[in-house]
């Protein structure tokens, strides 16, 4: 079978890397030169085309200072030196790491100044004046949504008298990040943001600042569960805070390795989106760990994930009834209407199986419990590919498997839009290239599906003979 993936989510394809040689207390500088990369299809961004693109990288490093570390207690100290990169004993330094795909980051350790009022950080005793700007957001291959995520200006100085002086000194790290951009969308809130934040966060064990800009208040308190067991502070809110804060490491942006996704060989301590998903568990008090075959006669439980409007499912009521014919108990829902999350992810984890057409709502997946199945449906188009990139290629990371249902010509409302020889049917991919306004009008806000009975049958047939086995 196949599976799916989405256009806004592009890979930017590295073909060089920098090498590096550093002297302690020497400042070395390094230039990785990166081309751009197109995936398949050349899929576009998620508002204009794509430009994937990496920037420089560059790291400063000065000499090394008595500041470091000396307000934190030993276990963070402990912390900070193991798992930082770039961290050198109690080195003043202010590191960036331009060369990822998805995310920039910067570091600071040292007598660190956070002047939210002009979203300005400043690392005081540096041996040189040096600036970078940075974006604290994970979507950095697009420039059209970056441009309205806040920039932040790090800074170093070599003038004590031009140093501003602490009106609250902290004794834990702090991390920045942006809760701007497509946040509300319910897979950008754990692709951009909660994965990341887990990722660069999670070896604190809740000793740790959260500073948010391009603040979202409404998304803070819906997630707030989450972040609470990643921090045990109140998020502080850089956009009207008007404190000059003092840490002594911060860091700025979040590490994001892939979408719905970690690469346990970059994080800290080698966590995994089975360990994210333990921590959701937690969080929501989620009672099922794992699918297992039950001898109660229990029926598995199908939810079904229903839209309204785009990419519904126009046979719906066919399509449930023929569920629980199979032997399903089916649980159908709208996730848009689901005000709830601790309720909803409950229902999610009560699952064995979750169905739904390529949309936000399958990354409700990171509820499921491990061996359950996901089943995207993929609307018609040439989206294979995009479709298989956003949940196909993340479900086995999380445990889970995926199988998918390619709808055909027959099934598509576009069938009494258009034309049989439209290029909508005979060539798809030059509706992409047509921009995204054209990809997303057409196969996406425009298009519902009308599934083949006997066709999917077949499907949720498989599936439940496996749950049975």
């Amino acid at each position: 079978m196949k599976a799916c993936i989405w256009f806004s989510r592009m890979k930017a394809e590295k073909l060089g890397h920098a090498a590096a040689l550093a002297c302690l207390l020497m400042t070395a500088a390094f230039i990785v030169v990166l081309n751009r990369g197109s995936p398949p299809l050349a899929f576009l961004s998620l508002h204009l085309s794509i430009h994937a693109y990496l920037p420089y990288q560059t790291a400063q490093e000065s000499r090394e200072s008595g500041n470091g570390t000396q307000n934190l207690s030993p276990r963070l100290q402990e912390n900070l030196q193991e798992h930082k990169p770039g961290y050198i004993g109690q080195q003043i330094m202010l590191t960036c790491d331009f060369s990822e795909p998805r995310s920039d980051t910067c570091s600071m350790t040292g007598d660190i100044r956070v002047l939210s009022s002009s979203h300005t950080l400043l690392l005081a005793n540096s041996t040189e004046n040096t600036s970078h700007i940075i974006r604290p957001y994970a979507r950095k291959w697009e420039p059209q949504s970056m441009q309205y995520i806040k920039e932040l200006t790090l800074k170093t100085s070599t003038d004590p008298h031009r140093i501003p002086s602490c009106n609250l000194n902290h004794s834990v790290p702090a991390i920045i990040f942006s809760t701007g951009g497509f946040l509300g969308n319910f897979f950008h809130d754990f692709t951009d943001v909660l994965i990341p934040l887990y990722v660069t966060s999670h070896h604190f064990n809740g000793e740790v600042q959260f500073i948010a800009t391009d603040f979202n208040a409404e998304w803070i308190s819906k997630y707030k569960p989450i972040l609470q067991r990643l921090s045990r502070f109140e998020i502080i809110n850089m956009d009207t805070d008007k404190n000059t804060h003092c840490f002594t490491f911060v860091r700025v942006g979040l590490m994001s390795h892939k979408v719905l996704g970690i690469d346990p060989s970059k994080t800290p301590e080698n966590y995994s989106m089975i360990d994210f998903k333990k921590l959701v568990r937690a969080t929501f008090q989620l009672k099922r760990g794992s699918v297992i075959q039950e001898k109660s006669g229990r029926k598995p439980r199908l939810l079904m994930l229903l839209r309204i409007g785009s990419r519904s499912i126009l046979n719906e009521k066919q399509v449930i009834k023929m569920a629980r014919r199979i032997g399903y108990k089916v649980v159908a829902a709208r996730p848009n209407n689901m005000k709830d999350l601790r309720q909803f992810a409950k229902v999610v984890n009560s699952c064995d199986v979750m169905v739904g057409v390529h949309g936000a709502g399958l990354a409700n997946m990171v509820f499921l419990p491990e061996n359950s199945t996901v089943i995207q449906i993929i609307p018609w188009g040439g989206l294979t590919w995009a479709c298989r990139h956003d949940f196909g290629e993340p479900a086995p990371n999380m445990g889970i498997k995926y199988l998918e249902y390619e709808i055909k010509e027959e099934e598509s409302s576009l069938i009494k839009q258009y034309p049989r020889d439209h290029a909508v049917f005979r060539d798809p991919i030059s509706i992409h290239k047509q921009g995204w306004n054209s990809l997303w009008s057409v196969f996406l806000d425009k298009q519902k599906v009308k599934l083949d009975l006997p066709r999917f049958r077949g499907l949720l047939s498989e599936v439940y003979r496996s749950l049975q086995d």
